[in-house]
């Protein structure tokens, strides 16, 4: 893929890396960590990736059903921010919006939830485990209609302790869903510790292609290396892809880089100071 492509996306993920930083640090309420090391999967899936459903302008079109076009599913609901700051920049919503985040009467809640009506989202995700589920279902309804697009859903390691999500790994390659990429956000994070602490999840990789997944890992913060696996995990027909993506809890700012503290916790005036120096804007791009 051409570097220039590369770093106009990577200047969106910085863009978007201050958005999340700004939106929780003024309600002093929300998840920055896993946002951050997620944000250039996100980036490259709405920008890049993603054949979404545009009007002749070029806008997108939402609407619930999302039929001939490609579906994305967040079920680690709590790092709403970088998903609103995706949606916003791709043209889903005003990006003025995300000023209202986690507050009252706003649709942007700390969890993604239908009620709000959010243009791009299709599942409430406040519960963990729910999204696989979810995700191979509306995988097994394209291929039954011959809708030929492609269903991603993003998980979070931690997540992987949830019993429902095994249902679904088992449900996926039993009907042939090579039209569904799964992705597990592999920080080795959750809310109480490491994984390896709370609830030792041991080798995925073979746990998924014991239940007959195609197996791929990435390196989650290397906008090159997304963009690679994304495309090859469409060229399976007939197995659904699971991807292992290696990132760091909240990638991009020095003093949150690999420490679990930053699950749920927001930045005080000065670390959110401290973290917007280290993520200069390109020119060309702007806060909201």
């Amino acid at each position: 893929m051409e570097q220039e492509k590369i770093k106009n996306l990577e200047s969106i993920a910085t863009a978007v890396r201050r958005d999340i930083l700004r939106m929780v640090a003024a309600v002093n309420s929300g998840h920055p960590g896993g946002s951050l090391g997620c944000t250039d999967l996100f980036v490259a899936l709405y920008f890049e990736i993603m054949d979404l459903r545009k009007d002749e302008d070029g806008n997108p079109v939402f609407d619930m059903n999302g039929t001939d076009e490609d579906l994305f599913f967040l079920s680690n609901g709590h790092i709403s921010p970088v998903w609103y700051s995706v949606l916003a920049r791709s043209g889903y919503f005003p990006l003025e919006e995300l000023a209202t985040f986690r507050k009252l009467n706003s649709r942007l809640q700390g969890h993604p939830a239908t009620a709000e009506h959010i243009p791009g989202v299709r599942i409430a995700s406040g519960s963990l485990g729910q999204g696989l589920s979810v995700a191979a279902g509306a995988a097994y309804a394209k291929k039954l209609n011959g809708d030929t697009k492609h269903v991603y859903v993003l998980m979070g390691d931690g997540e992987q302790q949830e019993g429902q999500v095994w249902e679904g790994a088992q449900f996926a390659p039993n009907k042939k869903l090579g039209n569904l990429t799964a992705i597990i956000d592999r920080n080795h994070a959750q809310i109480d510790g490491t994984t390896d602490n709370v609830n030792n999840n041991r080798d995925l990789g073979e746990k998924y292609r014991a239940f007959g997944w195609f197996v791929e890992e990435m390196e989650g913060n290397d906008m090159a290396d997304v963009i690679r696996t994304l495309k090859k995990a469409q060229e399976n027909p007939d197995v659904p892809t699971m991807i292992l993506m290696h990132t760091e809890m909240g990638f991009g700012v020095d003093y949150m880089v690999g420490n679990y503290k930053w699950h749920g916790t927001a930045p005080n005036p000065d670390q959110l100071k401290q973290a917007l120096n280290e993520l200069p804007l390109t020119v060309g791009y702007s806060d909201y």
